[in-house]
């Protein structure tokens, strides 16, 4: 699986994207509705946890937003990918379907994770 560094700032814009998303537009929770959001191409953007165990269970999300086009990024812990989703309990990975008021913060995170990679 292709991994990156993420700066925490970088990280902490992707969770607020989620967070106002969350609010104002649509989001697919969890690593099966994220697939089928990325295999469809109606997601914007995609956000991954690092801290899955094991591995293999997000290691196909990569390689399928590179191959769709579609820009994902890595955060450092479910909790925070989970608590940014509305909920109590961790998250593995979030497709943003319809970013709402969240546009521009997507668009941005967008060309800096591919300066990154």
């Amino acid at each position: 699986m292709k991994k990156f560094d993420v700066p925490e700032e970088l990280q902490n814009k992707a969770l607020e994207a989620v967070e106002l998303a969350r609010d104002t537009g649509k989001i697919k929770k969890g690593t099966n509705e994220s697939t089928k959001a990325v295999e469809r191409g109606t997601s914007k953007l995609a956000v991954i946890a690092e801290d899955i165990d094991p591995e293999e269970i997000i290691a196909h999300l990569p390689p399928l937003c590179e191959e769709k086009s579609i820009p994902y990024i890595f955060v450092s812990q479910q909790k925070e990918l989970g608590s940014a989703c509305g909920l109590e309990v961790g998250c593995s990975s979030v497709a943003i379907t319809d970013s709402g008021k969240g546009n521009e913060i997507i668009k941005d995170i967008a060309e800096k994770v591919e300066s990154l990679k």
